[in-house]
């Protein structure tokens, strides 16, 4: 199942494609009790998307039984055994992909030119996706990281080693064998090295940067490299070669300060926002100023979920049941956003006070 959604990934999924191209949402969870009704649901919804391909006039014989295969092959990829909350699958003639999302998804069925990208691309803001390089003198190694993991990347010549043989500086020094080596010429090669790979890395997917080693390895990338001086600096060796848990360990305290320091400076700004009367709050106010592009800063619950319908001017609430309702609004707006170039940042439940869950900085 896919989980990082680059920019190349995005633009590929939403390249038009002979219709239908189908997308199947579903919410899922994960742990027990609530687990157990995830595949029950999700055969329910993939079998709702079987009638509509058997129903619909302007799909072939030929085209529904292509599809139909398609959707077999997301099935048997799919494992809910590691389910997170939300489920997505992409299904065309010739293609199918499965994406597990952080956040969860309406139920639901799509038919279209394009697949249905916006629960992903909310997900992703959600999650605030992060790079980890942790460095030692023979390695350097590339991590993704989400809300409550890392997980190691093997992409854009990561995990770089240094082809010495026999070379394992950071484990002789912890026996005492030789003395740092962060002053070996070598070294900094390799160092430098590291700074250009990842420098590729993030031309191509644009995220904050935490690197980790000890502390010559910090100063030397600052002196030799470009990327490591704007990234967070965590001053603990021996990660290059640990395992993704002993890395997330390091970096959560981390973590939870930046977190912090984030929601204040987000309610911040709202709060000037407030009197300089460029604020603007509610799902309605927003959906109207991110359709114009005039939202700058986008703030959003991180639980938030509101139910709509659009009675022309406004959007309202959605009584149970109608068949116009709007059910992920807020991740609409959150790609609206995005699309403009908005800056979207998800904070803890009851922070945005009386502004109900969503609120904004508007441009002008």
């Amino acid at each position: 199942m896919e989980h990082a959604l680059s920019p190349a990934t995005l633009a590929e999924l939403r390249r038009p494609r002979p219709y239908p191209a189908v997308s199947v949402l579903t919410p899922t969870h994960r742990r027990e009790p609530e687990n157990g009704q995830d595949p029950v649901r999700l055969r329910n919804v993939v079998t709702e998307a079987r009638k509509r391909l058997e129903a619909d006039p302007g799909v072939t014989r030929e085209r529904r039984a292509e599809i139909e295969k398609q959707l077999d092959r997301a099935l048997a990829e799919v494992d809910l055994a590691h389910a997170e909350d939300g489920l997505v699958i992409f299904a065309a003639p010739g293609e199918h992909q499965v994406w597990s999302l952080a956040r969860t998804v309406p139920e639901r069925v799509v038919f279209s030119d394009t697949f249905l990208t916006r629960n992903l691309v909310s997900a992703q803001a959600a999650e605030r996706p992060f790079w980890v390089l942790s460095v030692s003198a023979d390695r350097a190694t590339l991590w993704s990281g989400g809300p409550d993991r890392v997980v190691e990347e093997h992409f854009g010549g990561f995990p770089l080693v240094r082809g010495q043989e026999n070379f394992d500086a950071e484990r002789q020094m912890q026996i005492g064998d030789q003395p740092s080596t962060f002053s070996d010429e070598a070294t900094r090669r390799f160092l430098r090295e590291a700074d250009t790979a990842l420098g590729a890395v993030l031309r191509e997917q644009p995220r904050p940067l935490y690197i980790t080693g000890e502390q010559a390895a910090l100063s030397l990338l600052d002196e030799a490299g470009s990327v490591a001086r704007s990234a967070v600096h965590v001053p603990r060796g021996g990660l290059a070669h640990a395992d993704p848990n002993a890395v997330w360990q390091a970096l959560r305290p981390v973590l939870e300060d930046e977190a912090r320091k984030d929601t204040t400076s987000v309610i911040d700004e709202l709060t000037s926002a407030r009197g300089h009367k460029a604020f603007a709050a509610g799902v309605d106010e927003l959906w109207q100023n991110a359709r114009e592009g005039r939202v700058r800063l986008l703030a959003v619950e991180e639980n938030y979920r509101t139910t709509v319908r659009d009675d022309g001017d406004h959007l309202v609430p959605a009584a149970p049941g109608d068949l116009d309702a709007r059910d992920d609004i807020v991740d609409e707006i959150v790609e609206q956003c995005l699309e403009t170039g908005a800056e979207v940042r998800f904070v803890p439940d009851g922070s945005l006070g009386d502004a109900n869950g969503i609120a904004g900085v508007l441009r002008y």
